[in-house]
């Protein structure tokens, strides 16, 4: 699939709104994981000719910093600035609610992840020893890598 053009739409789901959980087992691949923050996180999409093809969710850690507790693509939409349009507004929205800084988390393995929320500012603050051992029933891999630590990435915004 080739995007010809980048009239991609930013848009927040009301509380009432179905949620996309196709997308967003993509990010993460336990629906219990999901259910635990997806309420009480601000969840946006990004559409394109009407079709949803992505997903964010920016979940309020304290009162100056959210967290992106997900953020997925449709897998023939990859590779097209998705991710990054995803992010990018997400931090728009974080920072319009006041706040100071935004927080991401992602596992060892996940090594497209880690340069992209690099080149988008975050820098890493802490790893997570064992999480996706811990927190997954399921081993997960990536990459021929197993998932067994988060990195946690932080990107402080302009107030």
């Amino acid at each position: 699939m080739k995007i010809t053009d980048n009239s991609f739409i930013f848009k927040q789901l009301d509380k009432k709104d179905e949620l996309p959980y196709e997308l967003l087992l993509l990010a993460d691949p336990s629906k219990k994981m999901i259910d635990q923050y997806i309420r009480k996180s601000d969840v946006f999409t990004a559409l394109y000719q009407e079709e949803t093809i992505g997903v964010v969710a920016l979940f309020p850690l304290t009162k100056n910093t959210a967290e992106i507790k997900n953020v997925a693509v449709k897998t023939e939409f990859q590779r097209h600035g998705i991710g990054t349009f995803l992010i990018e507004n997400a931090i728009q929205a974080a920072q319009s609610n006041g706040m100071k800084s935004v927080v991401i988390g992602t596992a060892n393995s996940s090594i497209g992840q880690l340069f992209l929320y690099q080149k988008l500012g975050f820098e890493m603050t802490e790893v997570k020893k064992d999480f996706f051992l811990e927190n997954y029933a399921e081993t997960i891999f990536e990459n021929g890598l197993q998932a067994k630590h988060m990195v946690v990435m932080e990107r402080a915004l302009k107030c």
